[in-house]
């Protein structure tokens, strides 16, 4: 019998290799013979950075950047194992994490810069990567990545010929966009965003007025932002030759998904599906009998596209079935037997407080998978099925 383990972090308690491992332990205790295939997964968001070094035996590194507001930051970014794959995490380096919002909220739509990933980026080709995977949800910004454009050496500029200062509402000042001295090293990359919405960049549905109050803007604000965004595209298509105003996805993260297609010629793509190719979960897939996954809280939101969802689509494509062990199962779960995860459990054994089962999260992974396989066996005996 061969089981895929795949489950993604639980959040804020276990990594996600350190799931698999435990899930690998409990089914030892009950299957000899059982081949056993650990990948750990990841859907773009917390964790992905961890989960793609963990499994590639890469690192962490770090880089001295500018942060959201400006100042001084120090980002970490991910080096895969195979000498050519960079991770980065937009959260990590231009936040809304990032921003104070005591004593007073700082949070500012119209300055907030990611002029930080652009360095980022700097940083990883300085080291000779030249393939990444950059995951841009959670962000402070709203300059449709014109700040990470300008570190990599475009120049953005005014009707007079100065450079734009930090921010989307400078972009309302946009007259003119010099690609000429972008790093030539940008032409050797391959980059893909981890991009989970499908917003434009402007309108009712745009980056500004979907996602604009979340990092401080007021209807004003929105109606300013939204309108510099609209001078952007125009700008764009001119002078960069990329219409992205109403592109899919090109509203992610403040605009930074057009500003990357436009800029860098990034691929948009859901994140568990990067990291799904990227871990070559597929070839995993081949002969597998089961496919064990899961996370920290499994509930409706789990449907839209959260690692468990993108892994049971493509099991259920094999016809092959998932189960998934959850901290917890949360409002609305059962939602997930109709995206292909076939039952579904959690690990508490008792009741406790939700310290309790993270200081004790890989004993008690442990245990529910065994539990898991015992009735898999069972069922076995009952229904005349075959379970190793």
């Amino acid at each position: 019998m061969k089981i895929v383990i795949a489950p993604q972090t639980f959040k804020g308690s276990i990594s996600a290799l350190e799931v698999a491992n435990a899930m690998r332990d409990g089914i030892e205790l009950e299957l000899e013979d059982a081949q056993l295939e650990l990948v750990p997964v990841a859907d773009g968001g917390d964790g992905t950075l961890e989960t793609l070094v963990e499994i590639s035996n890469g690192e962490i590194k770090t880089a001295r950047v500018t942060g959201p507001l400006g100042g001084p930051h120090t980002a970490e970014w991910g080096a895969m194992g195979d000498g050519r794959t960079a991770v980065i995490e937009m959260a990590r380096i231009a936040g809304l994490a990032l921003v104070p919002v005591e004593p007073i909220d700082r949070r500012d739509p119209l300055t907030a810069t990611t002029y930080g990933l652009g360095e980022a980026i700097k940083a990883a080709l300085d080291d000779g990567y030249r393939r990444f995977i950059i995951g841009i949800g959670g962000s402070a910004t709203n300059d449709a990545g014109a700040g990470m454009a300008q570190a990599l050496g475009i120049h953005l500029r005014d009707g007079d010929g100065n450079e734009l200062p930090y921010g989307g509402a400078a972009l309302a000042d946009l007259d003119s966009i010099d690609l000429s001295g972008l790093d030539p090293r940008a032409s050797e990359c391959e980059i893909m965003v981890a991009c989970d919405v499908n917003n434009p960049l402007t309108g009712p549905e745009g980056a500004s007025a979907i996602f604009g109050p979340q990092k401080g803007a007021t209807p004003e604000m929105v109606d300013q932002l939204d309108a510099a965004l609209e001078k952007f595209a125009a700008v764009v298509k001119r002078d960069v030759g990329a219409d992205i105003r109403d592109m899919m996805g090109a509203g992610a993260a403040g605009g930074l998904g057009g500003g990357m297609v436009a800029f860098l010629g990034a691929e948009l793509a859901p994140g568990v599906d990067i990291v799904l190719d990227t871990v070559e979960f597929d070839k995993h897939l081949e002969g597998a009998d089961l496919v064990l996954t899961g996370e920290g809280a499994l509930d409706s939101q789990t449907v839209y596209n959260k690692a468990p969802i993108g892994v049971s689509r493509r099991a259920s494509q094999r016809g092959i079935p998932v189960i998934a062990i959850a901290g917890t199962l949360g409002d609305h779960y059962h939602i997930v037997h109709e995206h292909g995860i076939s039952a579904a459990t959690s690990i508490p054994n008792g009741p406790m407080t939700l310290e309790s089962a993270s200081e004790h999260a890989a004993y008690l992974i442990t245990d529910a998978t065994r539990q898991v396989i015992r009735m898999l066996k069972v069922g076995g005996q009952v229904f005349g099925q075959k379970t190793k």
